[in-house]
């Protein structure tokens, strides 16, 4: 553990947030937003889906830790909901199975502490053609579909509902975008840039909007050792006095 200590924000779930520090993703720019806020933990697994997840809960969500996550953000269902291969191998879990795997999830995640907070996405859609022409050797045609994504999104979302825990459509918020099937993956499935920026708008919205004490929203939390240094600033309007922390050069308001 490295100190001062900060507040925890762990990503947990499948390849969509393993390779979330890559491709300009989701997860690298949560971490550059919270830098000297919070720390960002990335405990992504490709290939998981939520029947594996809940075999190692105990394991990466230690009930007896010292210090418990602040939030917890969890993405299964896209590998859930693929169709059952004819031998019974591959990621399918069946819906009912995969409902009570996310509740158990989430009941497990609210236990940790009376502080740590959940979002759960939801599978978000795919581009079949995209799949075909980049992932074809691998996965058999249209064993992966958007209506399977949209069914197990649903499901997500509703036991959200049912559980009063944050919920994002990833499935509806993707769609919204005119280009989407060209323009937010990188082979059909997993995200592009593009399709990382829809994700952390989401995320940034349900964290501005939560009324949770404290406030978990970017620019709610104080930077580290924030008081220490205080820098001498031209501006057109003279000098001015401002708190190192403060100084912004890379982000601007498409992150509000």
């Amino acid at each position: 553990m490295v100190g001062p200590e900060r507040p925890q924000f762990v990503l947990f779930g499948s390849s969509i947030v393993q390779y979330s520090f890559s491709n300009q993703g989701w997860g690298a720019i949560l971490a550059d937003l919270y830098a000297r806020k919070a720390d960002v933990l990335l405990r992504g697994y490709a290939g998981w889906n939520s029947r594996r997840a809940v075999q190692i809960l105990d394991q990466i969500f230690p009930k007896d830790a010292a210090a418990q996550p602040s939030l917890v953000i969890v993405y299964f269902g896209g590998n859930d909901s693929m169709r059952p291969h004819p031998d019974g191998l591959g990621p399918h879990v069946p819906l009912p199975e995969y409902i009570e795997n996310m509740r158990k999830i989430a009941l497990h995640l609210k236990s940790l502490s009376a502080k740590t907070r959940i979002i759960f996405i939801s599978a978000p859609p795919i581009s079949e053609q995209q799949i075909r022409e980049t992932l074809g050797d691998i996965i058999p045609d249209r064993s992966r579909t958007n209506e399977g994504c949209r069914i197990y999104s649903e499901a997500c979302l509703e036991l959200c509902r049912e559980l009063d825990v944050k919920a994002i459509d990833l499935w509806t918020a993707m769609q919204q975008r005119d280009d989407w099937l060209t323009a937010c993956f990188t082979d059909g499935i997993h995200l592009s840039s593009e399709g990382s920026k829809i994700v952390v708008k989401e995320i940034l919205k349900v964290l501005r909007e939560a009324e949770w004490q404290p406030s978990l929203y970017w620019k709610s939390l104080p930077a580290e050792f924030g008081e220490d240094l205080f820098l001498d600033v031209n501006t057109p309007n003279g000098n001015i006095t401002v708190k190192a922390a403060d100084l912004d050069f890379y982000r601007n308001d498409k992150w509000e």
